[in-house]
C-alpha cells in the first residue's frame, strides 16, 4: 500500500507506470498487498529497479517490502547499507546509453555519496536540474519541485482538499535550495477515496505532486528532510552540468 500511496500522483498524471491509475489508486484503500499490485509496480520502470536495488542490498526478498519501499520514497537506515559499487553497477545498466556525454557527472555523484532514495532520481536523472541555467526557470523549478517527495503540515481539510504549509524549492540563479514556509492547497481525495487514513490539522505529512500522500511520524519526517537535504547539497555541488536526458518513467 505504502508503494502505491506515492506512486499515484504522477502515475494519474501519465508521467510514469502502467497506463491502469485506477487500480493503483483502489489499492490505497484496498488494505492489503497482493500480486496484482506487485504486477502494477512493475510496470514503474523508474521506481522499480531502485526497489530492486534495495532490496537486495539489505537481504529482504520482497521489493514492495514497507522497509524498502519507505527507503525509497522517504529514506530510511537501509540507504546506508547500500554497497557503492553495487548502486554504480545498477545506473550504468540503466542510464548510461540515455545519458550519453553526461553519464561522467552522474557517475560521480555516487562516491560523493548519492543513495537510492526519490530525490536522487529527481535530481541526479531527470535533465530538470540542467534547465534552470537557461532564461526560463519556471517550468523546470516547478516540476522539480513537484516531482519530489517533499513535508509539510496541514492546516485545514475541507473535503477532498487541504491547506499544507511546505516549503517550496528555490533557485538563486547558482543553488537548489528551500524557501520560506507558505501555504498550498493540495488534494486528500479522490471522490472521498483518499492515499491514507484521514488527514488532521496539525499532522506532518508526505505530498508528492499535488497530493497528500501520507502521514509522517517524527522519524519519518526527520529522515525525509536529512535525505532530500543530502541529495541537494550533492546537487548544488554539480549544478553547473545538467541531468542525463532520461524520460519520465
Amino acid at each position: 500500500m505504502l508503494f502505491a500511496r506515492f506512486a499515484y500522483p504522477p502515475n494519474s498524471l501519465g508521467y510514469c507506470g502502467p497506463n491502469d491509475s485506477k487500480a493503483v489508486l483502489q489499492y490505497t484503500a484496498a488494505g492489503y498487498v497482493d500480486g496484482g499490485l506487485a504486477q502494477l509496480a512493475r510496470g514503474f520502470s523508474g521506481a522499480w529497479p531502485y526497489l530492486e536495488l534495495i532490496a537486495g542490498a539489505s537481504g529482504i526478498a520482497d521489493p514492495l517490502d514497507r522497509r524498502v519501499v519507505e527507503a525509497y520514497w522517504l529514506g530510511n537506515p537501509l540507504l546506508e547499507r547500500i554497497d557503492m559499487a553495487l548502486f554504480g553497477n545498477s545506473l550504468l545498466e540503466r542510464f548510461r546509453r540515455r545519458a550519453g556525454s553526461s553519464w561522467g557527472h552522474l557517475a560521480e555523484a555516487i562516491p560523493v555519496g548519492a543513495v537510492p532514495h526519490h530525490s536522487f532520481h529527481v535530481f541526479g536523472i531527470y535533465p530538470w536540474v540542467g534547465l534552470l541555467g537557461g532564461d526560463r526557470v519556471e517550468t523546470p523549478l516547478h516540476v522539480l519541485d513537484r516531482c519530489r517527495v517533499r513535508w509539510g503540515q496541514i492546516v485545514s481539510v475541507d473535503g477532498d482538499r487541504a491547506v499544507v504549509l511546505s516549503r517550496p524549492l528555490t533557485w538563486d540563479g547558482r543553488q537548489v535550495g528551500l524557501g520560506e514556509v507558505r501555504p498550498e492547497d493540495a488534494t486528500c481525495a479522490l471522490d472521498r477515496t483518499a492515499l491514507s487514513e484521514d488527514f488532521r490539522p496539525g499532522d506532518w505529512v508526505a505530498l508528492h505532486w499535488d497530493w497528500v500522500c501520507d502521514r509522517l511520524s517524527r522519524r519519518q519526517l526527520t529522515n525525509l528532510r536529512r535525505w532530500t537535504l543530502h541529495q541537494l547539497d550533492i546537487t548544488n555541488r554539480r549544478v553547473a552540468h545538467p541531468g542525463p536526458a532520461a524520460a519520465l518513467e
